[in-house]
């Protein structure tokens, strides 16, 4: 099968542990944005009449095009930021250039010098992943556990828009730290001069209106209902999670969920 819907029975080794998760989590009842994946066997047979067909059965406006590489995220690697990602693009052609770049972002210098500083010899296999996407009004990522100490800490950041204004360092981002209860320890709210918004197509970054710009992005009713999705996340998946998170439509939505690996710190330079 070359095509998996989250809501279908789905194998990490046929469309990479990304995709995987995220129909995990779908499944599970769980906020992420509806989508399909394009199995690693299927990757590079697909055709305009293929994608046309899938698109049209999601009826969303416009798509975000992911990476699900078979084998990231374990204990020895998590590829974060390493793969192509695209954002808000509708048309059958968009789509299918998106998933050739996905397929040779395995080569790419970035992969094999990540491979090698890894000692990982072989390109991974490729799957990608086609999903709804959401014209965030702010997003952001959550550690269930202190990227820095290690500790049993939640650690929340987020800013105004999309996340590539956080994970591409464009923004000091608002940071919350947590208990695992869920009270707030510390809270620090930054000044968000810009955000990554939709353009006509893809994303392009726009100044901040200065009454918004020290504003929270996050209400304490959305910070209550991030904590309480991020907890399932991890109570489902079975360890500690990192997850890239939006709101929208008065929602908290779940991205994409990924297990906290060594040197996540480290590793999570922008979304994949």
């Amino acid at each position: 099968m070359n095509a998996v819907w989250f809501d279908q029975p789905a194998r990490a080794d046929e469309i990479g542990g990304k995709g995987f998760r995220l129909c995990q989590l779908a499944q599970a009842g769980l906020p992420v944005p509806r989508g399909f994946c394009i199995s690693a066997a299927g990757l590079d047979s697909m055709r305009p009449d293929d994608i046309e067909s899938l698109l049209l059965q999601l009826e969303a406006h416009s798509v975000a095009v992911r990476s699900s590489a078979v084998g990231e995220d374990d204990n020895v690697a998590s590829f974060a930021g390493i793969f192509s990602t695209q954002l808000n693009i509708s048309s059958v052609n968009e789509v299918l250039n998106a998933l050739v770049e996905i397929s040779r972002s395995v080569t790419s210098p970035a992969a094999q010098a990540y491979r090698h500083r890894r000692g990982i010899s072989a390109p991974t296999r490729m799957a990608g992943i086609v999903q709804e996407f959401l014209n965030a009004e702010a997003s952001g990522v959550l550690f269930m556990r202190d990227p820095i100490r290690g500790t049993r800490r939640i650690v929340v950041e987020g800013s105004w828009g999309l996340g590539e204004a956080v994970v591409g360092g464009r923004v000091t981002p608002d940071r919350w730290v947590l208990s695992p209860e869920g009270s707030i320890i510390s809270a620090r709210i930054s000044d968000k001069d810009v955000a990554i918004v939709p353009g006509n197509n893809g994303t392009t970054e726009i100044e901040v209106d200065s009454g918004r710009r020290k504003q929270a992005c996050l209400n304490e009713n959305s910070l209550r209902q991030l904590l309480e999705v991020a907890t399932a996340c991890e109570s489902l998946l079975g360890s500690p999670q990192d997850i890239e998170w939006a709101t929208a439509s008065n929602k908290v939505w779940v991205l994409q969920s990924r297990p906290i690996t060594v040197g996540a710190l480290y590793e999570h330079p922008g979304q994949s």
